[in-house]
């Protein structure tokens, strides 16, 4: 049988391990940050009717522009924004690999702040571009001097800001996105997968007027529970809208995904209402991992990363024996949770202080 290293792969991909979290069929699931509540069952019963209504026309290619999305995620983002500088694709990833391939490429430079989402590496290798991570400040902060710094000795193309950060929770402030701008010439993607468990102020989008090199990349996988349909969204100046369509494949955005995202933000009020409550409980692990004597980063996301783990390894497994699947980053000496529903956040909990008590 064939093996992946008797293939004529290019160069930069040998060896390389495919990227993907655990998948395990366990009780509690909180390693992917997934939102873990369920959609409301009249919501599930909107999208039902609309993905039935777009079934009728199936035959036909979707519409390529998908305006009426755009328009629908200009209006939920607000900020005077129109549909022209709005743009959607199969998760935050499409969009952010459909980013590096209008501007990035051979002899061309990236740069995150590591430790931070681990995707970025990985798209810039499929796009044929340089990538590197530059330092972050004491526990994983970032700071505008950090910022100009970086950029000022790497002179990248892209600029990555993950906002909150991801895998560490850090929030960033505007100040550090403003840094950034004014020190490059290039393009700078603030990632806001997380925005809406964070702070409403801390959102770049306040920053789109006259900056038409600044682009915020979404999801509605977050806080919108909606993993499994695959919508992530761009807002930027109208002008990186159509550098978007020149890499793009044909129709990438099929009517069913059109109809099932419009329907949802129809019920952005109802999906965000879980919000709360995820903040809630994150607040809560922070605190009662702290009184365990773990170390728990500070987090704007929904998510909690604590140090002052021994073992990684046996506790992750270790939870995993108990029904509870949490994420190993790879960073020493700490683990992710996602913060659940109360149920679940109970669940982990009990058990990480049953381990701690052994």
């Amino acid at each position: 049988m064939t093996s992946l290293s008797d293939l004529p792969l290019r160069d930069s991909l040998r060896g390389r391990e495919p990227y993907g979290a655990p998948q395990l069929n366990v009780p509690v699931s909180l390693n992917v940050n997934e939102n873990t509540h369920e959609l409301p069952d009249a919501v599930i019963k909107d999208i039902v009717k609309r993905v039935g209504e777009a079934a009728h026309g199936i035959n036909r290619y979707p519409d390529r522009e998908f305006e009426a999305l755009r328009e629908a995620l200009a209006k939920y983002l607000g900020h005077g924004l129109t549909g022209k500088q709005l743009w959607a694709a199969n998760g935050s990833n499409e969009v952010l690999q459909q980013i590096f391939q209008a501007f990035g490429g051979p002899g061309r430079l990236a740069i995150g702040f590591g430790p931070t989402y681990s995707m970025y590496s990985l798209i810039a290798l499929g796009a044929d571009t340089e990538y590197l991570d530059a330092p972050r400040g004491e526990r994983y902060e970032l700071t505008p001097e950090l910022v100009r710094e970086a950029i000022a000795k790497n002179q990248p193309n892209i600029v990555l800001l993950c906002s909150p950060n991801n895998p560490t929770g850090t929030p960033l402030s505007l100040d550090c996105i403003e840094a950034a701008y004014e020190a490059t010439d290039g393009i700078v993607v603030v990632d806001e997968a997380y925005a809406e468990f964070a702070n409403e102020s801390h959102s770049a989008i306040s920053l789109l007027p006259g900056r038409p090199r600044l682009l915020i990349s979404r999801t509605m996988s977050k806080a919108f529970a909606f993993a499994g349909a695959r919508v992530g969204y761009l807002a930027a100046d109208p002008a990186v809208v159509d550098a978007m369509r020149l890499v793009r494949l044909p129709y990438h955005l099929s009517a069913f995904t059109q109809a099932a995202a419009e329907a949802a933000l129809d019920h952005a009020e109802e999906l965000l209402a879980t919000v709360g409550d995820i903040r809630v409980q994150r607040d809560r692990i922070v605190r009662e991992l702290g009184a365990m004597g773990f170390d728990p980063y500070r987090s704007d996301a929904n998510f909690v990363l604590f140090a002052g783990v021994k073992d990684p390894t046996r506790t992750f497994t270790d939870l995993l024996a108990k029904g509870i699947l949490v994420r190993n980053v790879g960073i020493p000496n700490t683990l992710r949770v996602t913060a659940g529903t109360e149920a679940e956040t109970s669940a982990f909990l009990e058990a990480l202080a049953e381990l701690q008590a052994n």
